[in-house]
């Protein structure tokens, strides 16, 4: 997907350092954060932006502060959108689950379970 910008000049507008008004850059990031289907760089930018000016962050600790917020919000919603895609009635948790009718489970047992111990240990659950 290529895209071509005008760099006219116009006095009106107030430029940043290279030479191209914060109008052109912010809508730039616009196209491109939906070109790569990256909205959290586009909500981050701006704020991760100021930070890196005033903090004197080189351009790659910039891009890999963007990237990480992108990434986070992926796996963030990526879980939520496969729970959803997978059309469960309603969302579970085992702090909700109803240990009495249970056979043989204590709520310690199942808080064990929950800690996922067991995968680490290369254990059967128990």
């Amino acid at each position: 997907m290529a895209r071509t910008t005008t760099t006219a000049s116009t006095p009106a507008r107030e430029k940043n350092g290279s030479g191209r008004t914060g109008e052109q850059t912010a809508s730039d990031l616009a196209f491109y954060s939906r070109a790569m289907k990256a909205p959290a760089l586009l909500d981050a930018a701006e704020r991760l932006a100021e930070r890196a000016r005033s903090e004197s962050w080189s351009h790659a600790e910039f891009l890999v502060a963007c990237l990480q917020r992108e990434v986070a919000a992926r796996e963030s919603h990526g879980g939520e959108a496969r729970v959803r895609s997978a059309r469960f009635p309603a969302i579970k948790t085992i702090e909700e689950l109803d240990v009495t009718h249970l056979r043989g489970m204590t709520r310690e047992q199942l808080a064990h379970l929950g800690t996922l111990d067991f995968i680490t240990g290369k254990e059967n659950a128990k």
